[in-house]
């Protein structure tokens, strides 16, 4: 036990935080716990109807210190003495304000209970306007290039900015409260190692270079000249951010003697300047160059590496190009899908309507036997209907879907575009529906890789990680079938987190860099999907319609 070093990998998610023990030496993964955010779980400070979602910073700090304790707790006695490092990644973008000393405002008494005051969670697209105006100002500036061409030419909602921008112009208060501005990925490693004041935290090169305009052609951030032009309000922002970025092989500092003893961990225990959850995860799925890493979630984030050029090509439409955002000394590219998992959880609560509104309330059954019987069903809901939908030839729901649903990220990001199903009939039902919006999903993805095969990025392999690529054998066999490709699922089920304890690794200097690390700590496969012929020409056929119907409706889509 003396000579095993361990790692940690904080995942900060949508829903929860999830901690992995990982065994430095050789990747394995002795322990995890998930804490889910107690006052996110209870839907407080969020508006799914009007596209606001916001998360209280507490939530973060009271699950970070239960997850670490509780995945200790698994472990033998004196296995804490052997914990180096703390590696973390979470969504992002998901900006807060914070005052001179970097606390986050929603910390403090008199904005306790404003949304506006907390965490702008990454799928937040309350921003679109300002969102709209970043893009305009771009095209229109003349005192230097435009700043959005390293984000795929197109800023969005979910991004650094966007969020900014929107907050400020609707909230006084929070405006003239708020110095800076923070990425959870940096706030948590500043929080833990006790630097959190503006000019000490270390910012995350993924962070500030695909949400933040960051790049070293124009010397770090844009020039305030460019966000006074924006908006008025937007004026000094520059000077109260930051000049240099980091990438996450490097250690942020050493935890506190405080959040060390809250932990059960030393002080001495190095802790990794943060990045976003994807580029960390697809490290544990052995990312390089050729490879295509699809991190299947909630949304889909998807992510290639390539070496560095003289002149670095540029690729519109996607969500951004950065050196060193995935692996230090490599082009970073992301693109992705704003809703993957979202579309199947969405339609599961479309068929739950009567067991949340009708069951639950019926008097024929007691409350506590129609509870149980509501929440059985909702269980069993997708698995039965994926297990009929893979029955089903793609040539016989005669349905043609658009997963936009929470607007489209990739290619060409557009908050505002919605979802649609095509071709109904009287004879259509539930797994028809449900397969088309699979198939739908797996067409968003298409789009995606097409957006750099064309502009001449080689992609020989897909390789998918997160909790989907494990659990449905329906969406990896029509992703591969869409795709004409063969699509690896990695075998670790918490490949994020694994990514994040890679990253601490390095940072405590076990390994000296990250190809070293990954040689001993990467995920292994545990299937690979293959192409089926037959199904391949149907759906070359079916994604032709999928992209003559998104250009015929996007006007219309986007208008409602």
């Amino acid at each position: 036990m003396s000579q095993e070093k361990y790692v940690i990998g904080l995942d900060f998610g949508t829903d929860s935080v999830r901690a992995v023990l990982v065994n430095a030496g050789n990747g394995f993964e002795a322990a995890t716990s998930v804490s889910n955010y107690k006052r996110w779980s209870q839907g407080k400070y969020s508006d799914p109807s009007k596209n606001i979602f916001r998360q209280h910073p507490l939530d973060y700090l009271e699950s970070m210190q239960e997850v670490i304790v509780n995945t200790l707790k698994l472990m033998p006695e004196g296995t804490s003495d052997n914990v180096i490092a703390i590696g973390v990644d979470t969504t992002g973008s998901t900006p807060a304000p914070i005052d001179r000393d970097g606390l986050v405002l929603a910390l403090r008494k008199e904005f306790k209970d404003n949304p506006n005051a907390m965490f702008i969670l990454w799928k937040d697209h309350s921003a679109v306007e300002e969102a709209e105006l970043i893009n305009k100002k771009a095209k229109e500036y003349k005192n230097g290039p435009d700043y959005t061409k390293y984000e795929g030419g197109v800023y969005s909602s979910e991004w650094f900015f966007s969020k900014i921008l929107h907050i400020i112009r609707e909230d006084r208060l929070v405006r003239e409260a708020a110095y800076s501005w923070v990425e959870l990925c940096d706030w948590i490693p500043s929080v833990l190692t006790g630097n959190t004041k503006p000019e000490n935290i270390k910012r995350s090169r993924c962070a500030a270079g695909h949400k933040a305009m960051w790049h070293a052609e124009w010397g770090g951030l844009p020039p305030d000249d460019f966000f006074s032009f924006i908006d008025p309000l937007l004026k000094g922002i520059r000077d109260r951010l930051y000049e240099d970025t980091y990438t996450s092989d490097n250690s942020a500092g050493s935890l506190t003697k405080e959040w060390a003893d809250k932990l059960g961990l030393n002080e001495n225990t190095a802790v990794t300047v943060g990045a976003f959850d994807v580029h960390m995860g697809v490290v544990a799925a052995g990312i390089k160059e050729h490879v295509f890493v699809k991190v299947l979630g909630t949304s889909c984030c998807d992510i290639a590496v390539a070496p560095k050029k003289e002149k670095e090509k540029l690729i519109p439409g996607i969500c951004g190009q950065v050196d060193g955002s995935v692996i230090p000394d490599m082009i970073g590219y992301e693109a992705g899908q704003s809703s993957f998992g979202d579309v199947y959880a969405w339609f599961k609560n479309i068929l739950s309507w009567p067991l949340k509104n009708i069951l639950k309330n019926t008097a024929l059954l007691s409350k506590d036997i129609a509870d149980k019987l509501s929440s059985d069903i909702e269980d069993k809901i997708i698995k039965e209907i994926e297990e009929q939908a893979q029955k089903i030839s793609p040539k016989d729901t005669s349905l043609v879907s658009l997963d936009w649903l929470n607007g489209r990220r990739t290619p060409y990001a557009d908050q505002k575009l919605k979802g649609a199903v095509l071709g109904l009939t009287l004879g259509t039902d539930a797994v028809k529906i449900y397969r088309s919006l699979v198939e739908a999903t797996a067409f968003g993805s298409k789009a995606i890789i097409e957006r750099f095969t064309d502009e001449g990025i080689k992609i020989k392999e897909v390789v998918a990680i997160g909790g989907i690529s494990q659990k449905s054998p329906l969406v990896m066999q029509i992703l591969s079938d869409v795709l004409d490709m063969p699509v690896k699922v990695a075998s670790s089920s918490q490949a994020v987190a694994l990514g994040a304890a890679i990253f601490a690794s390095v940072a405590a200097g076990y390994y000296s860099n990250i190809y070293e690390a990954q040689s001993h700590m990467a995920s292994k496969f545990l299937k690979e999907y293959k192409p089926v012929p037959e199904n391949v020409k149907i759906y070359d056929s079916l994604y032709k319609k999928y992209k003559e119907a998104g250009r015929i409706l996007e006007d219309l889509l986007r208008s409602l």
